[in-house]
């Protein structure tokens, strides 16, 4: 796989991010739970940053940015706060991986982003409860 598919791969997974953040966003309330709506506006907005980003890399290698899907998979049951805590930090684990993926294909600059990335993807991971990891994303 070259550097331009590992960009492809993870920008396809940002746009997932971005749909997924944005439906548990609507399942949780300002007033209600406010540090869990804090947590995922940052979240939905970093990662449509991240997913801007992307698109712009992609098309700075030369090559046509991978169109989001016409919509994605969610779970059943987001009628609690922790339900909707559970999928962002599977969500966010999920991008560790993909920017593990993205470090280990790329080099220079675009190696540092993803480092960048990887490592906010694992401290957004144990804000939403999960366990530390030693190698996150591996």
């Amino acid at each position: 796989m070259t550097a331009v598919d590992a960009l492809q791969l993870t920008l396809a997974a940002e746009h997932a991010a971005v749909f997924v953040y944005g439906a548990l966003g609507a399942q949780t309330s300002q007033s209600r739970t406010p540090t869990l709506y804090a947590s995922l506006t940052a979240s939905y907005t970093l990662h449509r940053t991240r997913r801007d980003e992307l698109i712009a890399m992609v098309r700075a290698a030369g090559a046509v940015p991978v169109a989001a899907e016409p919509g994605y998979e969610l779970p059943a049951d987001l009628s609690t706060p922790a339900l909707v805590t559970t999928r962002a930090r599977a969500l966010e684990g999920s991008a560790a991986k993909t920017y593990a993926y993205l470090v280990a294909s790329t080099a220079d600059d675009t190696r540092a982003w993803a480092i960048a990335a990887l490592l906010d993807a694992a401290v957004r991971e144990l804000g939403f409860g999960a366990s530390p990891d030693r190698l996150p994303g591996l």
